[in-house]
C-alpha cells in the first residue's frame, strides 16, 4: 500500500521538474531574442540598406570622377538650401522629386530638381541626365548649370525658364481644344525649334543621343518662348560610327512611344523613335488638345491623328461638315506629323528632313501613306510580355 501511494507523487514531481525545465528554456530563448537575435536582424536590415545606398553613391561618384573636365559646376547641399532658400518657391513635383526655384550670386534665376533619394539604377538617370546635356550648348536644349551629389541627396541645377513647359500652353484647362495662346506662325517656329534641338542630338553631338521620352511636358520656353528640349533621365548616348546598341527595358510615356520600342515586329529601335514622339506632339500642337481624348463630341473624334487625317484625305467629309475649317498651319503640322508617325521607322523622315518640310510651304508637302490607326491597314499583333522583362530589345541600326 505504501508503494502505491508513493508512485504518484513521483510522477508529479518529474512533471514539475519538466515543466521547470521548459519555463527556463522559454525564458532564456526569450530573452535571446529581445536582446540578441532581434537587435541582430536589425542590424543586418540597417547594414544592408546602407550597402545598397554606399553602392548607389559610389556608382555616381565614379562617374563624376571620371567627368571632372565638365563644364556645369558642382554645388554642395547647403549651396542648393541657400540658392534656393530653403527650398521656398515650388515650381512642380512629380514622382521624380521636386523643382524649387533658386538665384544664384549675380542675380542669375536657376531651377533646382531634387531627386528622390530612393533613385532607381544606382543613380543611371542622374548619370544620363548630367553625361548627356552636361557638355551640350545648342539654343533649343537645356543648359545644366551644375549639380549636387552629396551622399544619398542629388539635384541638378536648370537655367530658368519662365514660361514654363509647352503643354501648359497647347492644351486648355480641361484638356480639349480651346483658345489658343499662339498664333499658327509661332506655332510653326515652336515646332521648328523642338526639331532643331533634336536634330542636334541625332547629329550634332560627338556621341548620337536619343531621348525617349520627347513630349509637351519635357519642352521648356524661356522668356521669348523659344523651345528647349529638357529631361534627359531616358536617353541613351552610342557612338555614331556604332549601329548596334542593346536595351533591356522600355523608354517613354505613354502615347508618344514608337511601336518599335513595344514589339520588334515593328521595326528596330533607332533615330526614327524619336521621329515618332515628335510627330506625336505636332498632333497634339495641331489640334490643341490630347491626341487620345475620350470625351471628344463623338467617337470619331475620340483620337485626332485618326480624325484628322480623314478630313484631309477625303474632301467629301468636310462638305458635309459645315463646322470643319482647317488653318493652313494646322494642315501644315498635321501632315508632317503623320509622316512622323508611321509605324515603319523606315517610312518615317528624318529629323533633318522634318526641319525642311516646317519650313516649306504647306502646298509643297505630300499627304503621307495611311498611318497604322487606319481601319484598312493591319496592325501586328503587339506583344507585352516584353514590357518590364530581362530580355532585350531590337538593336539600334543606322540603316533606318
Amino acid at each position: 500500500m505504501e508503494y502505491i501511494h508513493k508512485r504518484p507523487s513521483q510522477w508529479v514531481l518529474v512533471l514539475l521538474l519538466a515543466l521547470d525545465s521548459t519555463v527556463k528554456i522559454l525564458t532564456v530563448l526569450s530573452i535571446l531574442c529581445r536582446f540578441v537575435i532581434a537587435p541582430l536582424a536589425i542590424f543586418l536590415f540597417l547594414a544592408h540598406k546602407l550597402w545598397r545606398e554606399k553602392k548607389s553613391v559610389d556608382a555616381v561618384e565614379k562617374f563624376l570622377r571620371s567627368q571632372r573636365a565638365l563644364a556645369p559646376m558642382r554645388y554642395a547641399y547647403t549651396d542648393l538650401i541657400a540658392i534656393t532658400g530653403h527650398f521656398r518657391e515650388k515650381l512642380g513635383q512629380g514622382g521624380f522629386g521636386f523643382v524649387s526655384k533658386g538665384v544664384l550670386p549675380g542675380g542669375v534665376l536657376v531651377a533646382v530638381k531634387m531627386l528622390l533619394s530612393n533613385s532607381r539604377c544606382n543613380g543611371e538617370e542622374f548619370i544620363n541626365e548630367v553625361s548627356t546635356i552636361g557638355r551640350i550648348h545648342h539654343v533649343n536644349v537645356i543648359k545644366l548649370v551644375g549639380f549636387c551629389s552629396e551622399g544619398s541627396k542629388r539635384a541638378l541645377v536648370y537655367e530658368y525658364m519662365p514660361n514654363g513647359s509647352l503643354d501648359k500652353h497647347i492644351f486648355s484647362a480641361n484638356g480639349v481644344a480651346g483658345r489658343r495662346t499662339f498664333t499658327w506662325d509661332k506655332l510653326n517656329d515652336i515646332a521648328l525649334g523642338i526639331a532643331r534641338g533634336i536634330n542636334y542630338l541625332h547629329q550634332g553631338c560627338d556621341k548620337r543621343i536619343l531621348h525617349f521620352d520627347i513630349k509637351p511636358q519635357n519642352v521648356l520656353l524661356d522668356r521669348n518662348f523659344t523651345p528647349k528640349v529638357s529631361d534627359f533621365g531616358l536617353a541613351k548616348l552610342y557612338p555614331k560610327d556604332t549601329s548596334l546598341v542593346s536595351m533591356s527595358t522600355t523608354r517613354g510615356t505613354t502615347g508618344y512611344i514608337a511601336p518599335e520600342l513595344i514589339s520588334r515586329s515593328f521595326g528596330v529601335i533607332s533615330h526614327k523613335s524619336d521621329v515618332y514622339s515628335f510627330g506625336m506632339l505636332l498632333m497634339e500642337m495641331a489640334g490643341g488638345r490630347r491626341n487620345a481624348d475620350p470625351r471628344a463630341e463623338n467617337s470619331s473624334q475620340a483620337y485626332y491623328p485618326s480624325w484628322i487625317y480623314d478630313r484631309l484625305t477625303q474632301p467629301e467629309i468636310s462638305e458635309i461638315s459645315t463646322t470643319f475649317d482647317i488653318a493652313e498651319g494646322e494642315r501644315k503640322l498635321c501632315i508632317v506629323g503623320l509622316w512622323c508617325i508611321q509605324i515603319r521607322p523606315s517610312a518615317r523622315p528624318a529629323m533633318s528632313k522634318v526641319i525642311e518640310m516646317l519650313e516649306a510651304d504647306v502646298e509643297t508637302l505630300e499627304m503621307p501613306p495611311k498611318p497604322f490607326f487606319s481601319a484598312e491597314e493591319p496592325i501586328p499583333t503587339i506583344s507585352v510580355s516584353c514590357l518590364g522583362s530581362s530580355s532585350e530589345f531590337p538593336a539600334i541600326s543606322e540603316d533606318e
